[in-house]
């Protein structure tokens, strides 16, 4: 059975002039509903098949099906032209539970949220697998 469920991605501190964008599909981009010099803020809904093992699916949800996740794109490969940065942060959703979603499916108005912070240790936009990501239920 299927069930779209909303995610939001909060970006902390993102590295000022480099756009950052959630990829959709393979060359599809979705800007972020909230933007300030601390955060950025992406809404968007995942499909989620609860027949058995939890499966991610459409156009957020990247990877083989073992291993999905969600790319935030930043520089180049956010559309932005003129910089020198072209990165990817993959956002692993194999840590969400299904006590999660079906709390987001019982509670109108959750969804499932995690942070990350937007520089990474070297200075530039974060890139690659995102360590200690905690994805958690919220209400709006």
């Amino acid at each position: 059975m299927k069930h779209e469920v909303p995610f939001r991605i909060i970006v902390n501190k993102p590295l000022q002039g480099v756009a950052m964008l959630v990829q959709r599909g393979k060359d599809e981009l979705l800007g972020p509903i909230s933007v300030s010099n601390s955060a950025l803020v992406f809404e968007f809904p995942i499909s989620v098949d609860i027949a058995d093992e939890l499966n991610f699916l459409g156009k957020f949800a990247q990877g083989p099906k073992q291993a999905r996740f969600v790319y935030v794109n930043s520089g180049t490969y956010a559309g932005q032209e003129h910089t020198c940065w072209s990165r990817r942060a993959k956002l692993s959703l194999m840590s969400i539970k299904r006590s999660q979603i079906d709390d987001v499916l019982v509670h109108p108005g959750s969804r499932i949220e995690t942070t990350m912070a937007g520089t990474g240790s070297d200075g530039g936009p974060t890139c690659a697998s995102v360590k200690g990501l905690v994805w958690s239920v919220v209400t709006k």
